[in-house]
């Protein structure tokens, strides 16, 4: 018989932080209780439909029984290159370089031991982050610095470096000379930098650029991967259905382990994210959905007395009313309004709360006039 006490250090789960949205169970449930309903702006989760030629690729492949490939479609690599090349300048990128992923969430969650890190090795993520990069560096053992300024690292030679630009939570939109920077630190010290760029078609103000944009890296990719979704931009989140590409010597590595785990796009997912990624006018009616109810929300809630900070670009208003963001989660779902606190995003999180522009036309209206009668 196993000793029950060596067996629960051998167990993971012990490594990882409590599970953000369960701290939230009695402010859902305060919310859930408005005579009205509830309006539920805590999970940046799509609500509207997929696009009937997405639906339709899908079903193309339906009665296909044999197993696909980890690697992709050539038709859905294809799309991958095309589309970073129309939507968002990225040139240089061959279909080699590039990889179908279960969702991103996944990738990032098991980036770090598909790279290879452990114990001995460094993970930076952003200050304020969503959760799964700590996830997945814990995961691997590996140690997690949180830093947004290089100046924060000193002579630590990192293994991995996160950059989210456009971030969740905050919609902050990194500059070209902010991102050359971090490229040119990872050079020094050999570190790999991997982008999370999942919210670079949806952007309000300004200009956000790909960290494989050639204004960024010269053109070249060398340790260079990012990370995109269709979740957002085509309402595939259901679909599980994400890329990664970039450095051709890192997603080689990347798709040679998964080929070995068995972590395959199911090929209906990979016909319709190759649809989903020929067509853009479907994902800019979505775009235009998400920035009619930006407005709607920005007003309202200025007019209410929160501030909004960044959300410059993403699914989610940056908001604070100057109290402790558990406090302002409550005071909202005593009006039927669910958010997220800002202490999920990193321990220096005070006083703001995210608020998702993820909900129906209709639930959004409802929670602009609670907002307005507040």
């Amino acid at each position: 018989m196993s000793d029950p006490l060596v067996a629960s250090h051998r167990r993971v789960g012990h490594r990882l932080p409590e599970f953000p949205w369960d701290t939230i169970a009695s402010a859902k449930v305060t919310a859930s209780a408005h005579p009205g309903g509830i309006v539920d702006l805590s999970v940046g989760t799509p609500v509207d439909p997929v696009d009937p030629l997405i639906r339709a690729a899908l079903s193309s492949v339906a009665d296909t029984p044999g197993y696909p490939t980890t690697r992709g479609t050539d038709e859905l690599r294809t799309a991958i290159v095309d589309a970073l090349r129309r939507r968002h300048g990225i040139t240089g990128v061959s279909p080699a370089a590039v990889l179908p992923v279960i969702g991103t969430k996944e990738l990032i969650a098991g980036l770090p031991q598909l790279l290879g890190l452990g114990p001995n090795d460094v993970v930076v993520i952003p200050e304020i982050a969503y959760p799964t990069y700590e996830v997945g560096a814990l995961l691997a053992g590996a140690t997690v610095v949180r830093a947004d300024g290089l100046n924060q690292l000193g002579p630590q030679s990192p293994a991995l470096i996160y950059v989210n630009s456009p971030a969740n939570p905050t919609g902050r939109v990194l500059g070209v000379d902010h991102l050359r920077k971090v490229v040119a630190f990872a050079r020094e010290r050999d570190a790999i930098v991997a982008s999370d760029e999942c919210y670079l078609g949806l952007v309000w103000e300004g200009r956000a650029v790909s960290l494989l944009d050639p204004e960024v890296c010269d053109g070249d990719h060398t340790n260079l991967l990012v990370v995109h979704s269709t979740s957002k931009t085509s309402n595939l989140a259901s679909y599980r259905a994400g890329f990664v590409a970039g450095d051709p010597d890192l997603v080689a590595e990347v798709l040679t382990v998964r080929r070995h785990a068995g972590m395959i796009m199911p090929l209906p997912i990979q016909a319709a994210m190759t649809a989903a990624l020929d067509d853009d006018d479907h994902a800019s009616r979505q775009r235009e959905r998400y920035r009619a109810r930006r407005e709607v929300l920005h007003e309202v809630l200025t007019r209410a007395g929160f501030r909004i900070d960044h959300s410059e670009a993403g699914l989610y208003l940056w908001a604070t009313r100057g109290e402790p963001c558990r406090v302002t989660v409550e005071w909202l779902a005593a009006r039927g309004i669910l958010v997220a606190p800002g202490d999920f995003y990193g321990p220096g999180v005070r006083e703001h709360v995210r608020i998702a522009l993820t909900a129906t036309d209709e639930r959004i209206a409802v929670a602009a006039e609670r907002l307005a009668a507040s």
